[in-house]
C-alpha cells in the first residue's frame, strides 16, 4: 500500500472521528444548557414555571391585545399543613403535583405557575360569569377526588380571581387576586364546617371518603 495513501486515509479517519466526538460534545452541552435554563425557570416538583418565569411571560400576555380577555388567579391549598401532618410530606407533594396538573389543564394559551409552598398563580382566559362564579367553578374542578395515602380524599383550595385589563401591571392584578383569595379562604373557613359536618373529616378542608370503586379517582 502506498504510504502516502495510508497516511491520508488515517488522517481522514482521525478527522472524522474527531468531528463525531465534537458533535456529540456540542449536543451534550446544548442539552445541558437547555436543562439548566429549564431548571432556572421552572419548579422542580411540579414542572410548572416559577415566579420569575410567570411574571416575564405574564407581562407579555397582558400586553398582547389578542390574548384578552384574561383573568389573574391566585390559589392555595386549604389546610396543607394538616395534610402533611396526617399523610406525610411525600403525600403533600402528591397533592401539589395533582393540583398543578389540574390547574394547568385550565390554562389554555395562558400560563400557570407555582409561586412557592402551596400557592399557585395563573393568567388564563376569562370565561362567562362573574369573577366569584369563575373562581368557584375552578375550585370545584380542582377539588375532584384524588388518591392519597391509600385513601381517596377531596382537597379543597381557596381561589381568588380578578379580570385583567390590557396594559395593566401584572403585579397589581396578582395582588388583587391574592386579596380575593384570602377573602374566599375566610368565607370558606366560616362555611365549611356546616357543609361537611355530616362527613368524617381530618380537617375542615380535607374530606376523607372510602369509595366503593377507587379507580374512579384521578
Amino acid at each position: 500500500m502506498d504510504p502516502l495513501a495510508f497516511l491520508a486515509g488515517a488522517a481522514a479517519a482521525a478527522g472524522a472521528c474527531a468531528a463525531w466526538v465534537m458533535q456529540r460534545r456540542v449536543a451534550q452541552l446544548q442539552r445541558q444548557l437547555t436543562a439548566e435554563r429549564h431548571a432556572a425557570s421552572h419548579d422542580a416538583l411540579t414542572g410548572l414555571p416559577n415566579r420569575r418565569a410567570f411574571y416575564l411571560r405574564g407581562a407579555e400576555l397582558v400586553a398582547d391585545a389578542h390574548a384578552h380577555p384574561l383573568v389573574a388567579v391566585v390559589l392555595d391549598v386549604d389546610g396543607f399543613k394538616q395534610i402533611n401532618d396526617a399523610y406525610g410530606h411525600s403525600a403533600g407533594d402528591e397533592v401539589l403535583v395533582t393540583i398543578a396538573r389540574r390547574f394547568s389543564a385550565c390554562a389554555g394559551r395562558g400560563i400557570v405557575a407555582r409561586l412557592g409552598g402551596d400557592e399557585f398563580a395563573g393568567l388564563i382566559a376569562g370565561r362567562d360569569g362573574e369573577p366569584d362564579e369563575q373562581a368557584a367553578g375552578l375550585a370545584d374542578l380542582l377539588a375532584a377526588p384524588m388518591r392519597l395515602g391509600g385513601q381517596v380524599v377531596t382537597v379543597s383550595t381557596s381561589v381568588g380571581l380578578v379580570p385583567v385589563e390590557p396594559h395593566v401591571h401584572l403585579a397589581d392584578a396578582v395582588h388583587r387576586a391574592d386579596a380575593a383569595m384570602y377573602r374566599a379562604k375566610h368565607h370558606g373557613q366560616r362555611r365549611r364546617p356546616h357543609l361537611v359536618a355530616h362527613q368524617h373529616i381530618l380537617h375542615t378542608s380535607l374530606r376523607c371518603e372510602l369509595p366503593t370503586h377507587p379507580t374512579s379517582a384521578t
